[in-house]
């Protein structure tokens, strides 16, 4: 039952450019199609940044040389993950695993109940981080890991000689709720084996059910008060947290992704406000049935429940007592990462994507300034800032196929566009309409823009656009090369003065996926960029993230049905790519119907934590299993759930989320 797919139908109706045109104006003007060059020219499509022009006296930034010395793996549409020679692979905290020494036992037949749910590892592992203990220790720490989603047709046992689902109860809402969130693992590493240490002080299950404190400008907002809170100060549970952040002060960022397929309604009535259908509420009953047995996910019954969710949340990992804080001044969008770094004022900068065909990216930029050692004065930090959200343009700037860009301010008061605006009483409500701010402004439409990424060196920002196949209605025509964009693309972008709390920017495309087997003219933008070849082609990159020596490693979440505009691709997998050369290895390959994503490493870079989500995720794939006449997908795979994929093994019952730990044999650096 795949709930998470509101991210490819867009809720923009606005008339704001996209990113698209202008990507498209700047090949038109300069000749890359016309000329007939081919995208093995575009110095644009795959050159340094460090071909962006810089104020007079600007200092250099160090920019570091990783080393990528593995194998590259070929495609593979088996299901197992496959890593390079000379690498190991070992599965560690599947869903529904004990995380508590009295965790109930899993039971391979789906037949836990909800409490059973609230004391095991969650589902759909995604975004995490490992923070080590003892300072830099690279042998225990604790993982933090989101759990985004879930899928009906594992979550759930059926009910002999009842139909799919049903009876529909209070209990099986609980179980689902209680397999979102985010488990916090106490793990460590003996004889060469990462195992979670059970009895642990800092194990944590953060639930849809959690209470949480509501900080920044919307904490008390009229639009957050509810009938559980009337003062709008806190809310219970955080729901869909895709990606990830953590900040310098040792706290963990959960972002709030797809949170409105949650909310319904069982008045048999469309009540939804302009708010709700900009952010997609569904306008009867949710796929996921909440509202049908707990009134606080009927938007009728509570209209203001739903505000209270959308928000990056802040976690103490090492505190299991402490309250998460959803941190309001970051704004409300269907937050895919959180991506922070500090300013070289000492300022906090987090740059954020909403991951929703034609949204926008997001910046935001502290008031005050990070001080080591402070922990709860630097969380205040995330409390008082000024968001901005991008706008690209084609401007003329030194070297081809280059941009510019400006950060806009999301401000009351700051903006007279947004002063004049009635529908934004205070900065409260302004954020609680992110979205609505942001096309008042002008913000620049993206192809779903998911995890941002800083070079640990350079300071530039990358960020996956991950794919907008479903602009086919365009013309195809010189000035609109890729009007359907099956595959994605990376954007980079370099801040003024290498200043992170610019408000201009220049910005180019570090790549551009395609499928030369599908389409091997490399004069044709559907073959993708010069880096993209037959033997790393991958389409929809999501996950992204640097290691501290300066390797990108690249995951995807995409189509792998391996035909068709993606012939050869294979499953879905994680590349690592040189950012100085383009060069492009594909490194790891997952099992059938799975998605690559969460990205963590040991401080010693000698363990990597890779996170495989929904095996057995059937999507359209060809080889899916037939069905018997009158069956929909989701109630065969209830009765037969390792049909499609029985990753991580058999034994399981059914397929199951979970973490692999990947080190080397020889015990290097991974990447090397």
């Amino acid at each position: 039952m795949d709930q998470d797919r509101h991210d490819d139908l867009p809720d923009n109706l606005s008339d704001n450019q996209h990113f698209q045109d202008v990507v498209e104006r700047v090949v038109s003007r300069r000749g890359f199609l016309k000329n007939g060059i081919g995208l093995g020219a575009a110095a644009f499509l795959a050159g340094p940044l460090s071909a962006f022009a810089k104020p007079a006296g600007t200092p250099a930034l160090h920019q570091k040389t990783p080393t990528i010395g593995f194998t590259p793996m070929a495609v593979s549409s088996g299901d197992a993950v496959v890593v390079p020679s000379g690498y190991r692979a070992q599965v560690l905290a599947r869903w529904g695993e004990a995380l508590f020494a009295d965790s109930p036992e899993w039971l391979p037949d789906g037949s836990n109940t909800g409490e059973d749910q609230a004391r095991q590892i969650g589902d759909n592992h995604d975004g995490m981080h490992f923070f080590p203990l003892n300072g830099q220790s690279s042998k225990e720490g604790l993982l933090v890991v989101n759990h985004e989603y879930t899928n009906y047709e594992y979550l759930f046992a059926p009910e002999p000689g009842q139909p799919y689902l049903e009876p529909w109860t209070l209990d099986k809402v609980r179980k689902a709720q209680h397999a979102h969130g985010v488990s916090v693992l106490h793990i460590d590493q003996k004889s060469g084996k990462w195992e979670i240490v059970r009895d642990s002080k800092y194990n944590r299950r953060i639930t849809g059910n959690t209470p949480m404190a509501i900080s920044g400008p919307a904490s008390g907002h009229p639009l957050m008060r509810t009938s559980a809170d009337p003062e709008g100060v806190e809310v219970l549970g955080t729901l869909n947290n895709c990606a990830n952040g953590f900040t310098p002060w040792g706290t963990y960022l959960a972002c709030e992704e797809n949170f409105q397929g949650y909310f319904g309604t069982t008045s048999g009535i469309d009540a939804r406000d302009d708010v709700m259908r900009r952010y997609g509420v569904s306008p009867l009953g949710s796929g996921y049935r909440w509202e049908e047995h707990d009134d606080r996910f009927d938007y009728v019954k509570e209209p203001n429940e739903s505000n209270c969710f959308g928000w990056i949340v802040e976690i103490d990992p090492f505190d299991p007592d402490s309250v998460p804080v959803k941190h309001t001044a970051l704004g409300r969008i269907k937050h895919e990462n959180a991506a922070l770094t500090v300013a070289g004022t000492g300022r906090v900068v987090v740059y954020m994507g909403d991951d929703q065909t034609n949204d926008y990216i997001y910046k935001y930029v502290s008031d005050d300034r990070f001080i080591p050692g402070r922990k709860t004065a630097n969380s205040e930090l995330l409390d008082h800032g000024r968001l901005y959200v991008a706008k690209f343009s084609d401007g003329a700037v030194s070297g081809d196929f280059i941009g510019t860009g400006e950060w806009i301010l999301l401000d009351k008061h700051a903006n007279p566009i947004l002063a004049a605006d009635p529908r934004f009483v205070d900065q409260g409500e302004l954020l609680i309409k992110t979205r609505l701010a942001a096309d008042a402004v002008g913000a620049t439409k993206m192809d779903r823009p998911e995890w941002i990424t800083v070079h640990p060196g350079s300071g530039e920002v990358y960020c996956t656009l991950t794919n907008n196949s479903g602009r086919a209605a365009a013309n195809i025509d010189d000035a609109n090369p890729r009007a359907a964009n099956s595959w994605g693309q990376i954007v980079r972008w370099r801040e003024d003065g290498d200043a992170a709390e610019a408000t201009t920017f220049e910005w180019d495309l570090f790549v551009v996926a395609g499928n030369p087997i599908a389409f091997p003219e490399r004069a044709d933008l559907r073959s993708g960029s010069e880096q993209i070849t037959a033997d790393n082609t991958f389409n929809s990159p999501d996950g992204l993230g640097f290691d501290s020596e300066g390797r990108l490693w690249i995951q995807t979440d995409g189509n792998f049905s391996n035909t068709g505009n993606y012939l050869g691709q294979g499953n879905n997998q994680m590349l690592c790519a040189d950012p100085q050369s383009g060069e492009i290895r594909r490194f790891l390959v997952g099992p059938s119907g799975c998605e690559i994503t969460g990205i963590a490493w040991t401080p010693d870079l000698k363990t990597m934590f890779v996170n495989v989500q929904h095996p057995g995720e059937v999507g359209n794939h060809p080889n899916r299993p037939v069905l018997p006449t009158g069956v929909s997908m989701d109630e065969y795979m209830a009765a037969n759930p390792l049909a499609f994929s029985q990753w991580p093994e058999a034994a399981g019952g059914r397929p199951r989320s979970a973490t692999v730990v990947i080190t080397k044999e020889d015990g290097g650096v991974i990447g090397t």
